[in-house]
């Protein structure tokens, strides 16, 4: 087994939907991926503020009143970008006019990206399922900062570069217990496609009810098609994800039963949020140990029951 993480960086305080009067940066984030990866880089110079809190969907996500007046008074937007918030591009895109916008994983090399299967001239934007290229999203909100404080050029790049050495620790432990889960069970199937980076990372077949997008909706032959395949590769557990409904598991478990096969939900995955602020689960690398671990447990791996960390949440 690995040797343990060291100290995980901060956990974040609760979530806050306008700045403090504190001074320093005011730095707004759209994910809480991102919100997290910021917070690790900025320290104390400043503040960031998360617009998309624990089971927030951002392909669906739409700017409130007081996100646009965060917004507004930021001095940096920080954005996932490759079309996962759907529904803010054009305010986003029309805010650049007047506050710097930066859409942090279109850091990620077109090479590595994965095609988008909604839509032919985009790209998959889960790219934080895979803590490699996650790296090169750090470098991005490290270089973002740097932009518009090159006075702290040397904080930012050392935040980043311990940040980044703790991806990597945390990908090496899923990659070490997601190896254990038999071949043949290396199956992964969710309510949507969110997986496809994990899955290539460690090898697994990934099936999401949904396409990428959960704009999708499941039809019945669909359903009928994934229970066919269910039932004939002997699939024994499905997830389901904190920031969709779980209504396309329930009909594809309900499926399984009448055709005698017995499936089971295997756990909760963290697909498009991460977990409740203010726990380990509520930061990146929390919510990789915990989907990571529980993929592992329940298809026959063999993982530690609190993680790479000891940290997740009794139950994870």
């Amino acid at each position: 087994m690995l040797v343990g993480l060291g100290a995980v960086l901060a956990v974040p305080a609760l979530p806050v939907t306008s700045f403090a009067n504190t001074g320093g940066l005011r730095i707004v984030a759209t994910t809480g991926m991102i919100a997290d990866t910021t917070r690790q880089i900025l320290g104390d110079l400043g503040e960031v503020v998360g617009l998309m809190g624990p089971g927030i969907d951002p392909h669906a996500y739409r700017q409130t009143r007081t996100d646009i007046l965060a917004m507004a008074r930021a001095d940096i937007v920080l954005w996932n970008g490759l079309y996962l918030e759907a529904q803010m591009e054009d305010f986003l895109h029309d805010l650049e006019r007047k506050t710097p916008v930066v859409a942090v994983a279109e850091a990620v090399a077109i090479e590595d990206r994965v095609a988008h299967d909604d839509y032919a001239d985009r790209f998959d934007p889960h790219v934080w399922m895979d803590p490699v290229l996650w790296q090169s999203v750090v470098g991005s909100v490290r270089d973002a900062l740097i932009s518009i404080a090159p006075e702290h050029e040397a904080t930012f790049t050392e935040n980043a570069a311990v940040f980044t050495k703790q991806v990597e620790e945390i990908g090496a432990y899923a990659t070490e217990i997601l190896a254990t889960v038999p071949e043949d069970a290396r199956v992964l199937v969710t309510a949507h496609d969110a997986f496809n980076y994990f899955g290539r990372a460690y090898g697994f077949d990934v099936v999401g009810i949904q396409g990428i997008s959960t704009e999708s909706e499941a039809g019945i032959s669909r359903i009928s098609s994934l229970v066919d395949m269910i039932v004939e590769r002997e699939i024994g557990a499905v997830f389901v994800e904190s920031s969709v409904s779980d209504r396309s598991i329930r009909a594809l478990i309900e499926g399984a039963a009448a055709k005698g096969h017995d499936l089971k939900i295997g756990g909760e995955l963290f697909s498009d949020a991460m977990g409740s602020p203010g726990t380990y689960e509520g930061t990146y690398l929390g919510m990789i140990d915990h989907n990571a671990t529980v993929i592992a447990s329940a298809l026959g791996g063999v993982a530690p029951e609190r993680g790479f960390a000891g940290k997740l949440s009794a139950g994870s």
